[in-house]
């Protein structure tokens, strides 16, 4: 019986393979690789020509009973297209079925995504969620950003560059104008991170559309909200404001979102309807 290897590939710069990513690469038998062609590109980097055969979204199931028949034989070195494989990318399937086999599942660390926008984003690493990839319909992202507005860790997710400024404007309206960090090309040459407010990088990125992959690291939720918010609300209310006015003064002030002025309105009984 073999072993299953989870082998951590670069996520940009061919330089951040480890040494020991390399001699597993070298000594497996058989590499089963998302993206045959960017694997190959690596191995031939680095001189390496053991076998390929892709396993990716669409024939992973049907390849899951033939690499246990090999797992059976010998190794077996499993890769992404970039960065750890089973996270956010084909893999799952394969490590559940060799552990209920009981076959020897071993990571091999190295690149990831998330960890290094996180760690360069400037808001807090104690404690974080990784949600994947935001949703594609606007509807859904909304229901999940509004699922975590009172989740107090930071956020990190997965985003296209051309669904990313919708998202921030999911993000101001659902969660509020939190602090965010957009981490752009990670490890490559034109690597990029624009960090302030949500309203403030929307407001740079509508200028400046991004380009290439972006991992979106999003503050969590602020417990201390100004001591005064209810008064301050009062104020706004008196102003002579609309509704609608207020919601956006004083989440933009607060660093609340929409939703969570709103349900202050309605507690005050000040507002019915939007």
């Amino acid at each position: 019986m073999g072993t299953l290897y989870l082998v951590a590939t670069p996520i940009g710069n061919l330089e951040d393979i480890t040494l020991r990513a390399l001699r597993i690469l070298r000594e497996a038998p058989l590499i089963a690789a998302e993206d045959t062609r960017q694997t190959r590109k690596l191995l031939d980097r680095y001189d390496i020509h053991q076998p390929l055969v892709s396993y990716f979204e669409h024939n992973e199931r049907a390849r899951v009973g033939m690499l246990l028949d090999r797992l059976q034989q010998g190794d077996l070195a499993l890769v992404s297209e970039a960065g750890m494989p089973a996270i956010s990318d084909p893999g799952y399937a394969l490590v559940k079925a060799a552990i209920d086999e009981g076959i020897p599942v071993v990571p091999i660390p190295g690149p990831s995504a998330p960890i290094a926008a996180l760690a360069a984003s400037g808001l807090p690493t104690d404690q974080f969620l990784y949600l994947g990839f935001l949703p594609r319909r606007t509807s859904e992202r909304r229901k999940l950003l509004r699922s975590v507005a009172g989740e107090p860790r930071t956020l990190v997710v997965f985003e296209s560059p051309h669904r990313l400024v919708n998202s921030l404007e999911d993000v101001l309206s659902e969660l509020g104008d939190r602090r965010v960090a957009v981490a752009r090309e990670l490890t490559k040459i034109h690597e990029e991170f624009v960090r302030g407010t949500a309203r403030d990088v929307l407001g740079r990125l509508k200028e400046s559309p991004p380009r290439g992959e972006v991992t979106l690291v999003i503050e969590g939720r602020i417990e201390e909200r100004p001591a005064d918010l209810e008064t301050r609300l009062r104020e706004l209310i008196d102003s002579g404001l609309s509704n609608r006015d207020v919601v956006t003064t004083l989440a933009a002030e607060a660093g609340a979102s929409r939703r969570e002025i709103y349900r202050l309105l309605l507690d005050a009984r000040k507002c019915v309807k939007m």
